[in-house]
């Protein structure tokens, strides 16, 4: 009897170790979450990201095993109603907005600090509910670079930021700026040193922590000729002196920080610049040797999989198909919903016409990149497909409504309506500048639209697809050869537009959004 008993026990304590299909893979999320800060409360993670001039910003996802999450929170609405966050005059803030976030949490309180080129402030938002808000916010001059907040054991307040070379400013007692009195100072010369390699990018994407008595600053930079490289310094006084190595290098898996398990065990949390889909999470183990964290399993290389859980679909936790039908006390759009800059309200609307979005014009725009209330989702690894249905019987002469990919190089496929009729049309923004590649007759208001994503080894493809029906879908245009641009700075989205280039008034019914993780053949 207690040889079964052992027997039982062992199979049991088996059952609770991952076995190899049930590990979890890198990257942990093949989705745009670039710049990521990640704290942990109890047995609950929280991490931000950076989504710049999209509204609301600076996404906030929880998770329960460090590997699947879900989306939250936004630390805002908006960031500022200027005319470059605004789309007005002819201005844009693509690829700026706010940038790099730190997450915290501080007796009691959530704080996401993060700056922005476009208002030219560090920006500090805070709340006592992380996922229900309210958030406090304030903001101060100048903007701190790549940033990270830190509140030492001696209820002093600093962030720590940089590009090369790594200041340390003292903040005020409650977040609201600089300290009065105190000057920021250089804490390290060079971040950079520790590569050998005087020329690329220089270290930034500041993170700090305190473990075990020591500081531990996480620092990336991209060596000329290199790729993108973790360094980590360390020191026993937060002003230093520090001494720096280089942690990782490797597959280009850079930028982030460290995250403990309520069991003890510690992993760095870091993204990679993957093409068109965007720069994706990966975590690497980590273990300490000689007051050290040693990034890799084998040390210095990124594992393709982790004694976690397994991955779950980003569906519906970081995208989801929406029906636009709400019940009483839902919000009128789902948290994976952001707007291409800030939103027009009055011209939108979930309750015009029931179980629609409605996407009104409200003046002429002289192109898809300036045109207003584009509502996005991200686009996801390896391969995903979006699909509209939408009703254009009312859409003005010039107007154009449909389904897009965003970014610099963009792809439309959509319905544009003209004195004479309407016309199915997809439009290629390859080479930066729109070229139409197809328009045939449309003689019906409900039409439906399709985009095949596909980033499986960088191939970075988009085909587009309309139906008149729903169920046969055909061909249009030309395949997209997708690109991450830097003026955009950003993983492709899929859009739903409408805009309008001769008169303001007309609108589209939007009636489904559908993503799915591998297109429908």
């Amino acid at each position: 009897m207690k040889s079964l008993l052992l027997l039982a026990l062992a199979i049991a304590s088996l059952g609770q170790l991952p076995t190899a299909h049930a590990q979890a893979r890198n990257p942990t999320v093949y989705a745009d979450v670039p710049d990521l800060s990640m704290i942990r409360v109890g047995k609950t993670y929280y991490m931000s990201s950076t989504t710049m001039h999209m509204s609301p910003g600076v996404p906030i996802m929880k998770s329960t095993d460090l590997v699947n999450w879900h989306l939250v929170s936004y630390a805002y609405d908006t960031l500022a109603g200027n005319d470059a966050m605004s789309l007005n005059r002819g201005q844009s803030t693509y690829g700026r907005g706010s940038w790099a976030s730190s997450l915290r949490y501080h007796q009691g309180t959530y704080y996401v600090s993060t700056f922005a080129q476009t208002t030219g402030k560090t920006h500090v938002y805070a709340t006592k509910n992380i996922e229900k808000g309210p958030w406090k916010a304030v903001s101060f001059r100048p903007s701190l670079h790549d940033h990270s907040l830190f509140f030492d054991d001696d209820g002093r307040v600093y962030m720590v930021y940089g590009s090369g070379k790594i200041q340390l400013a003292e903040l005020t007692a409650d977040v609201a700026g600089l300290k009065p009195g105190t000057t920021p100072q250089v804490i390290i010369e060079n971040a950079s040193a520790p590569t050998g390699v005087k020329e690329g990018l220089p270290a930034e994407g500041s993170q700090l922590f305190k473990v075990n008595g020591k500081y531990y600053l996480f620092n990336i930079a991209w060596p000329r000729g290199g790729m993108r490289t973790v360094i980590v310094h360390r020191a026993d006084k937060l002003t230093g002196p520090y001494e720096g190595r280089v942690a990782l290098q490797d597959l280009g898996v850079a930028q982030g920080g460290l995250i403990d398990t309520p069991a003890g065990q510690w992993y760095a949390y870091l993204f990679r610049d993957f093409g068109a889909v965007g720069r994706i999470l990966y975590l690497v183990p980590v273990q300490w040797e000689a007051g050290w964290p040693v990034l890799g399993s084998p040390a210095g290389k990124v594992p393709a999989t982790l004694p976690l859980p397994a991955n779950k679909s980003l569906i519906p936790g970081l995208v989801a198909s929406d029906d636009f039908t709400r019940r009483a006390g839902q919000p009128a759009l789902p948290l994976v919903w952001q707007w291409n800059h800030n939103p027009a309200p009055a011209l939108w609307s979930l309750t015009e016409r029931p179980g629609y979005l409605r996407l009104r014009t409200g003046r002429v725009d002289t192109s898809f990149l300036l045109a207003r209330n584009t509502l996005t989702q991200r686009t996801i690894g390896p391969q995903c497909s979006g699909a509209v249905a939408l009703d254009v019987a009312h859409l003005h002469a010039g107007d154009f409504a449909g389904l897009a990919v965003l970014q610099k190089r963009y792809g439309l496929v959509g319905v544009q309506a003209s004195p004479t009729g309407k016309a199915l049309v997809m439009v290629s923004a390859e080479s930066e500048r729109p070229v139409e590649l197809q328009r045939l007759p449309l003689a019906q208001d409900k039409v439906y639209f399709k985009i095949n994503c596909d980033f499986r080894d960088r191939r970075d493809v988009a085909t587009f697809f309309y139906s008149l029906d729903g169920r046969a879908w055909q061909p249009i245009g030309g395949p997209l050869k997708m690109a991450y641009t830097l003026p955009h700075f950003m993983g492709y989205r899929f859009g739903l537009f409408t805009y309008a280039t001769q008169q303001p008034g007309g609108y589209a019914d939007f009636d489904y959004f559908r993503i799915e993780d591998h297109p429908a053949k």
